[in-house]
């Protein structure tokens, strides 16, 4: 009797573990079988051009608190946000005030001395990954990798250069050197000093983004990129990487200006070339404002990332009201509205518009996001859960229907689809994330 417990235990876990897997097999079943459907670039096929700006740069990813201690930055006791980082001080307040919340943040460091200790003492770190970061490389490559052939809007040096795809055309001024971004990840539960990040799912990895880069803030390749993409012709033109714009120390002036040469410019762009914004988070309720008027009002598809974990009909709601308010003011209707988030993806789109194939587009967003999270192409049911019901009601209202989790529906004008994440347990990277699920979205619907 003193063995039975235990080998009841071993039961008891070994029995969840096979009752997990056989409810995320056939999910996972389903969501390829949807992905499969679209063939894009395939054999005998056109490739679809699309262009991709801006926002070009070096990541380098590390344990969260290691780069700090290194430069001797302690936890603060007094926890405090700023717009940008000018000394160590300031530094360690910013990093308390993010890190217990686990939120993704991104701040701008004016001190070159301050910046470059971290960088130099991250270079030697075990364990440090290096890769092409910024929101219009990532979506390029992931593209490129899905059968686009991608004009591709940033400043690069010939290294940059030399390890994009071969599907990618550079459109830039050329740099001396990269701009470097230090991305110290850490995960839900991790520890430093009094804080402990908040637990949301252990699936989560967070990070507090540094750099001093004054480059992508002023869109530096946005003259050439222009310049090419009347020869290009896209089929697709996709604006990220704005939020390097957040909370940077501008002139009096030179921001406002800077979006008035991009409004120009998605302004001239071809009716018959689709436009997507890659949102990201932004501070700066001033600048989200102009953003409102000279980019939202030009595209007619939103990338929109929630870290949260909003039930499904709250997300669905959201996007009704986006599209209803969005759609009082612009100069071409939004007719395509991405939501990505951990649990789930959801993808509505106007009927009758150029925009295709949204099931399949869930899907492979879907699957995008656990080969990303996990660093492989095979997704393991063993090592992922779902954290979304196999059904869901399609509002908050009361009395609202429930559809089953990845089957396209009709309501009004739009055509929608939400498909259920397979969310990796065993995290490799989450630096990129929201850029290759959305670039994924984007393929199979262009």
């Amino acid at each position: 009797m003193a063995d039975s417990f235990p080998l009841q235990l071993k039961f008891g876990t070994v029995l969840s573990a096979l009752l997990a897997f056989l409810r995320l097999e056939p999910v996972l079943s389903s969501l390829l079988r949807a992905e499969g459907k679209v063939k894009v670039g395939s054999e005998g096929s056109a490739r679809p051009r699309v262009a991709v700006g801006f926002g070009g740069r070096v990541d380098i990813v590390v344990d969260a608190v290691v780069p700090l201690d290194g430069m001797d930055v302690r936890p603060s006791e007094e926890p405090l946000h700023h717009d940008f980082i000018e000394n160590a001080e300031q530094l360690a307040r910013s990093f308390a005030y993010f890190f217990p919340s686990g939120a993704a943040s991104e701040r701008f460091v004016t001190n070159d001395t301050l910046f470059g200790q971290p960088v130099e003492a991250s270079r030697e770190l075990p364990g440090n990954r290096r890769s092409v970061g910024g929101d219009a490389p990532v979506m390029a490559g992931r593209m490129a990798m899905e059968g686009c052939d991608v004009l591709l809007g940033v400043s690069a040096n010939p290294d940059f250069a030399d390890v994009l795809s071969q599907h990618i055309t550079v459109a830039g001024n050329s740099a001396e050197e990269p701009d470097i971004h230090l991305i110290p990840e850490y995960p839900s539960g991790a520890e430093w000093g009094r804080y402990t990040s908040e637990r949301r799912s252990p699936a989560e990895s967070h990070g507090y983004i540094v750099h001093s880069d004054n480059r992508n803030p002023y869109l530096a390749s946005m003259k050439e990129f222009e310049q090419k993409l009347q020869e290009f012709q896209p089929d697709l033109l996709v604006i990220g990487g704005l939020q390097m714009m957040d909370s940077f120390p501008f002139k009096q002036g030179e921001r406002d200006a800077l979006l008035a040469q991009l409004s120009h410019l998605l302004s001239s762009t071809s009716p018959k070339t689709g436009v997507h914004f890659e949102m990201a988070s932004f501070v700066d309720e001033g600048l989200l404002a102009r953003l409102l008027e000279a980019v939202v009002t030009h595209a007619d598809s939103l990338g929109v990332n929630e870290q949260e974990l909003p039930p499904v009909a709250t997300a669905l709601d959201q996007m009704r009201e986006l599209y209803r308010l969005v759609n009082g003011r612009r100069a071409r209707p939004l007719a395509r509205l991405h939501v990505h988030t951990l649990a789930f993806q959801a993808i509505a789109v106007a009927r009758g518009s150029p925009w295709k194939n949204t099931v399949s587009a869930a899907a492979e967003a879907s699957l995008t996001a656990s080969r990303h999270a996990r660093g492989s192409a095979e997704i393991d049911p063993g090592k992922a859960e779902l954290v979304t019901d196999e059904s869901f009601s399609v509002s908050r209202q009361e009395g609202s229907r429930r559809i089953p989790l990845l089957e396209d529906w009709e309501e009004g004008d739009y055509e929608i689809c939400v498909a259920p994440v397979l969310v990796c347990t065993e995290v490799y990277q989450a630096a990129g994330g929201g850029d290759n699920i959305s670039a994924a979205g984007l393929v199979p619907q262009v």
